[in-house]
């Protein structure tokens, strides 16, 4: 039986703000498009359906102060200094071993600061409005620009656009593998139906499908054995399966990024609502399944930290640890904001009450609270900013909004770490074209959003939404355009 040959001049894989980006922007330049998803039309858009959308701009034309240097600095390992002098040069003079160097490419930072208020302003074309909107982060050291109604008024957008220039959706088909003539460029997608029925997808290729945080394999091989504890930080993420990256890396595409790592956010593991966050343990302490702190709740503003403590928590026994408050929580304006479990606390009219429905040891628990207020001492207590009320000879200390816990009734809840995206992908050039393990372009096939590997050790918090518009719209032109 002869496969279904559908022709096209651009193929899309993915639905969410990447793959919906690449196939306005082609189109827009009068390309035929289609677009494959695996979800069906009713869960379309990935991750990107499921979040505020949070974007690292300071205005809607500039983003923040800090946005590349944040990039940089996180932007590799401990890299070569001889291979990174050449990067001082022009693009095109950099030896083969630089431009597929694991790490993020200056000039790929600076073209995409450059192209993110001008693709804002595309996005506005759309009808999507963007406002500094009240956040999750009772405490911040950065601006959060949101588009109104999140990330799934991007989806329904950007859509809605794609449908009206006549691109083509095929949902419930997930792409297998790229297709290459006798020159190796890449000439279309393998996909399959809902029903496991095989298709071809001809044209050019942009892979937009996210990252692997829905693959227990690829979790389990590139972040290790403990990927048990982690799971996807909404229902789009299940659908991510890293097929994108695998593909690409089968017939030679470069690797960039941290596959050993990925952008942790702190969850309540009792939820299954989308993206169940709990932003409000820096006003309590942490504790493990052995009743012990662990870690400073409170060495800066929420936004700034709350990834590097989510990590110390996956590390702990099980994977889980326990933020104790006390009812002095109330004094904190709005703290709900920083809640999205749709849990009740955990209560105890004492500590040890408390730890026995934890099930956690109520003697270590009552120690760890006991030493603890001892270590608290007199200041003025700053709930919505750095006040700097300290812990003294304690270890870990606390740095900020330490008070005593001795006013019940005692709370907890439950955190895990979720897994809200994957930083291990595809290298590519600012024309967002995959580049193979020598540094060419690979003619006919284009990466964007979590498939671009780009984070390396801590996320660039507020950046992914924008990497994913930004390069889509980058490689939806150039597929269009090019020969």
């Amino acid at each position: 039986m002869a496969i279904p040959l559908h022709p096209f001049d651009v193929v899309v894989a993915g639905c969410g703000i990447a793959g919906l980006s690449a196939a306005v922007s082609a189109a827009q330049s009068g390309a035929k498009v289609a677009v494959l998803e695996r979800a069906p039309i009713e869960e379309r858009g990935g991750n990107t359906r499921y979040t505020d959308a949070y974007l690292r701009m300071k205005s809607e034309t500039e983003v923040t102060d800090d946005f590349e240097t944040h990039l940089a600095d996180n932007g590799g390992g401990y890299l070569d200094p001889e291979l990174i002098r050449h990067t001082t040069g022009a693009y095109e003079q950099w030896p083969a071993i630089v431009k597929t160097l694991s790490f993020a490419d200056p000039e790929l930072i600076a073209a995409f600061a450059n192209a993110c208020g001008p693709t804002v302003q595309w996005l506005k074309t759309f009808g999507v409005k963007f406002d500094f909107l009240p956040t999750q982060f009772l405490t911040r050291s950065q601006p959060r620009l949101l588009p109104i109604g999140g990330g799934l008024a991007l989806v329904e957008a950007l859509a809605a656009a794609a449908e009206k220039l006549g691109v083509t959706f095929f949902y419930e088909t997930t792409a297998v593998s790229l297709m290459q003539d006798e020159d190796l460029a890449i000439t279309g997608l393998n996909a399959r139906s809902k029903m496991g029925e095989p298709r071809q997808f001809k044209g050019k290729v942009i892979l937009g499908c996210g990252g692997f945080e829905g693959n227990p394999e690829m979790q389990t091989r590139y972040i290790g054995p403990r990927a048990v504890y982690l799971r996807p930080v909404a229902r789009g993420g299940y659908y991510n399966k890293g097929e994108g990256i695998r593909m690409a890396l089968d017939i030679g595409a470069a690797p960039c990024g941290d596959f050993g790592s990925y952008h942790a956010e702190p969850v309540d593991p009792r939820s299954g609502r989308p993206e169940p966050s709990v932003f409000i343990f820096p006003y309590g302490i942490l504790v493990n399944q052995e009743g012990l702190r662990f870690t400073d709740e409170a060495p800066g503003t929420v936004d700034a930290v709350y990834e590097s403590i989510t990590r110390k928590i996956f590390n702990q026994t099980n994977g889980i640890a326990y933020t104790i408050l006390d009812n002095k929580i109330n004094d904190v304006p709005n703290y709900k904001l920083g809640l999205r479990s749709d849990q009740p606390p955990i209560t105890g009219a004492t500590v040890a009450e408390l730890a026995a429905k934890l099930k956690v040891p109520a003697e270590a628990v009552e120690k760890t609270v006991h030493d603890y207020n001892a270590a608290c001492v007199a200041g003025t207590f700053k709930a919505l900013e750095l006040d700097h009320l300290a812990t003294r000879g304690l270890n870990p200390m606390k740095s900020n909004w330490a008070r005593a816990l001795n006013q019940p009734p005692y709370q907890a809840y439950p955190i895990i770490s979720s897994n809200v995206l994957t930083f291990g992908g595809l290298k590519v050039n600012t024309r967002a074209q995959v580049l193979d393990q020598d540094g060419v372009p690979m003619r006919g096939l284009y990466a964007a959003g979590e498939v671009v590997g780009m984070y390396y050790k801590t996320y660039t918090g507020a950046s992914s939404v924008l990497k994913g518009a930004v390069f889509g719209r980058l490689a939806g032109m150039d597929a269009a355009r090019a020969g």
